[in-house]
């Protein structure tokens, strides 16, 4: 929420707040300096904890919650919007992002599907529409942004399922939008980092190629249905339950939305296991080439690079990074240099996997 937005919420500012107020010893010897200061920030200006925010009020008032990073490119050159049709007849929009031929000349492209992040519950095309553009304009990619189904309106599965469509029709639709169907990525943040995993597999096993998996703080455990944090074998989650970026608090939001108790075990049974936490997939071979990154201050740290060595085990090829200093979040906040180095390192993946020079 930005300042204009805090105002508009009738938040009222706090005095001042000291990184003490904010931080436990330990997150604030390892968070970023630009990113305390960034915290401070925000929290003076007023703005509550997001997991204060009721689902309610967010979905009656999309714009007034929306991150400031959102933004819409509708009728922006070489973006148009689709859609694609689910399993269950469901429409999904989509977002379509041509290369400029000027640069990077004709076509056939390669592809990047993306699924953007919000803990399966927020989000839209325009929260990662600038990561789009990125992608699009520093690997001549087509970039496919895909506005899964959320929960708690639909039920927790339905967004894999989504994705999966994105992907058929994608290559199905080739000549039309300028690709090469064997020359195919998927990635996301968080949550779409989740869907691409499961994505992953299931082009696998139906004998789809894809060039890479482009995974960025992705959650890999089924901590959606956990009752505590210390229900987590990993320290990370431990260690930054209580950190002012995707606390516990905030992930126990998430899985309200996504496993509310009352379809638990209905939506338990609809899905595979594995689904709901990559990690325990019985099959880890013949997997893509996979690039995860993780933020050295996020809660889900430990799980993501559990899932590449469990990548590593199965005789992949797997590419870890882990920036320094960086919370869940970092790969947003424009100012924040270990973002442009994301974007950099994004880039560059992305025109290897495609043999872009």
């Amino acid at each position: 929420m930005s300042e204009g937005q805090t105002k508009l919420a009738g938040i009222q500012p706090e005095a001042e707040i000291k990184a003490e107020d904010v931080f436990e010893p330990h997150v604030l010897a390892k968070y970023d300096p630009e990113v305390v200061q960034y915290v401070l920030k925000t929290r003076a200006a007023g703005m509550p904890a997001q997991h204060e925010f009721r689902i309610e009020d967010i979905r009656a008032d999309p714009a007034r919650f929306a991150p400031p990073w959102s933004k819409d490119v509708t009728g922006w050159e070489r973006v148009i919007d689709g859609e694609v049709t689910s399993e269950d007849g469901a429409k999904i929009p989509i977002k379509i992002y041509h290369p400029d031929p000027a640069q990077f000349g004709e076509s056939p492209y390669g592809l990047h599907l993306n699924f953007h992040g919000g803990g399966f519950v927020l989000g839209d095309l325009n929260t990662e529409s600038q990561l789009c553009l990125s992608m699009r304009d520093g690997a001549g990619v087509v970039v496919i942004d895909v506005n899964y189904r959320h929960c708690p309106e639909t039920i927790w599965g339905k967004c894999v399922q989504d994705g999966w469509a994105a992907l058929i029709w994608a290559r199905e639709s080739a000549a039309s939008l300028k690709i090469n169907p064997d020359s195919i990525s998927i990635g996301g943040i968080s949550a779409g980092g989740h869907i691409s995993l499961i994505l992953q597999h299931m082009a696998r096993d139906a004998g789809i190629p894809l060039k890479l998996c482009l995974a960025t703080v992705p959650p890999s455990t089924d901590s959606l249905l956990y009752k505590d944090y210390t229900e987590s074998p990993f320290t990370s989650f431990h260690e930054f339950a209580n950190g002012p970026i995707l606390p516990w608090a905030r992930m126990k939001f998430f899985g309200e939305q996504c496993f509310p108790e009352n379809r638990v075990d209905e939506t338990l049974q609809m899905w595979p296991e594995w689904w709901i936490a990559p990690l325990k997939a019985k099959n880890w071979t013949g997997l893509c080439d996979t690039f995860i990154r993780t933020g050295e201050c996020d809660p889900l740290r430990d799980e993501g690079e559990a899932y590449g060595l469990k990548l590593v085990e199965g005789g992949n090829k797997v590419t870890m990074k882990r920036y320094i200093g960086s919370p869940h979040t970092f790969a947003y906040l424009d100012w924040f240099k270990k973002k442009h180095e994301y974007d950099a390192d994004t880039i560059a993946a992305l025109k290897q996997a495609h043999g872009v020079p």
